[in-house]
């Protein structure tokens, strides 16, 4: 649970992205430094220095975010303070922090974190009592970070006690207190989630986006799909590879995808190929390894920006699903890549997000609906 007095914002994008901070120890230069880890909703970690959560991730694996502490290692507080270890004593692991630090991008957020996914699946287990959701449920628990997995049921007298008998079973252990787990102690913890109020307040994780938490960073996810044409896309139409044929300097494209990637190479035919594939995979098949473009790495949002708002400019209702999304911010997954263009779960920078709101924010508004004819003259 966040505490309300360590919220924080960073600005971006003309926006004020929510956050926290936790203390943490940075090493450098063979010192660590007692520091501030901000957290923010947008997935971003600023240790000293803005990180996508996959850099920050090989940040914690090099030690540059300490977890261990060395005995005799030095230490300061800036200008505070200066020591060295004595028998330093540390709970957590790179992975631990790591969990920790995705939960609170979850409950910034307003979705589901580690608890609140094992509180939900503890309903369903509740709803039909199969082994299946019964392993499910104790998967979910053993993902919970070990420094909140005591209190996932927010109750302060038993702690997790019936949830950890519910995950080990009949015959299983419960690690916490070295004891089997007897058809007694199974019935009582069944007991004890069917009976009624016994639940308490949800955990902040568990509430929904954008119920009117002042500042909360609202969203708009497009899920990683195959998209196929439809009457009625919804969100699929914001995707690069939704079947939206347009043109773009001279040559038709089937989707933005089919145009990324032919522009992506120098090569005349490749291109053409790309262009003319029956698929986008195809066309990223046949341009893989083909010459680039100088400073295409460079270029290619630009390249992508010019595309976006081609395809929409030439589509109305594509762009008046697009416009529907108002100002929320766009969270676009696409696991096909190197975390470049997808938000892929707070792990890349979500450039394609990025790009569909600039695009959107250069649309024209959809008209005003006509007031209706006064009959009374």
């Amino acid at each position: 649970m966040i505490p309300s007095n360590k919220i924080v914002h960073r600005k971006a994008d003309g926006r004020l992205i929510r956050g926290t901070w936790r203390p943490a120890f940075i090493r450098n230069g063979g010192t660590h430094f007692l520091t501030e880890l901000y957290v923010y909703a947008d997935g971003i970690v600023d240790a000293w220095g803005l990180l996508t959560l996959a850099e920050f991730e090989r940040k914690l694996a090099s030690g540059w975010v300490a977890t261990s502490l060395p005995e005799g290692g030095r230490a300061s507080a800036h200008h505070l303070a200066a020591w060295r270890f004595q028998e330093p004593q540390t709970w957590y692991t790179p992975e631990l922090l790591l969990a920790e630090v995705r939960d609170t991008i979850d409950e910034l957020n307003g979705r589901p974190d580690s608890t609140g996914r094992c509180r939900a699946l503890i309903d369903v287990f509740m709803a039909d009592r199969t082994e299946a959701n019964r392993l499910a449920v104790r998967a979910a628990y053993l993902a919970i970070p070990e420094t909140t997995r005591r209190y996932a049921l927010g109750d302060m007298d038993l702690k997790d006690q019936p949830l950890r008998v519910l995950a080990a079973g009949v015959g299983g252990r419960d690690e916490e207190i070295d004891e089997t787990v007897t058809r007694e102690d199974y019935e009582e913890a069944i007991g004890y989630f069917a009976a009624i109020g016994r639940w308490g307040p949800a955990p902040a994780g568990e509430r929904t986006a954008g119920k009117g938490t002042a500042g909360r960073f609202s969203s708009v996810h497009i899920p990683h799909s195959y998209p196929q044409g439809s009457d009625d896309p919804g969100k699929e139409a914001l995707r690069i590879t939704y079947p939206a044929s347009f043109d773009y300097e001279g040559t038709t494209y089937p989707t933005v995808a089919h145009a990324f990637l032919a522009l992506s190479t120098t090569d005349p035919a490749i291109r053409a190929a790309a262009a003319a594939a029956d698929t986008p995979g195809r066309a990223k098949r046949l341009t893989a390894d083909a010459p680039r473009p100088v400073d295409w790495d460079r270029t290619r949002p630009a390249v992508m920006a010019r595309l976006l708002d081609a395809k929409f400019a030439q589509h109305p209702a594509l762009a008046a699903i697009l416009l529907a999304t108002g100002d929320e911010t766009i969270l676009y997954d696409e696991y096909d890549d190197t975390d470049f263009w997808g938000d892929n779960g707070g792990r890349g920078r979500n450039w394609l997000g990025r790009l569909l709101e600039l695009t959107r924010a250069s649309l024209p508004a959809a008209p005003a609906p006509s007031a209706p004819e006064d009959r009374t003259k």
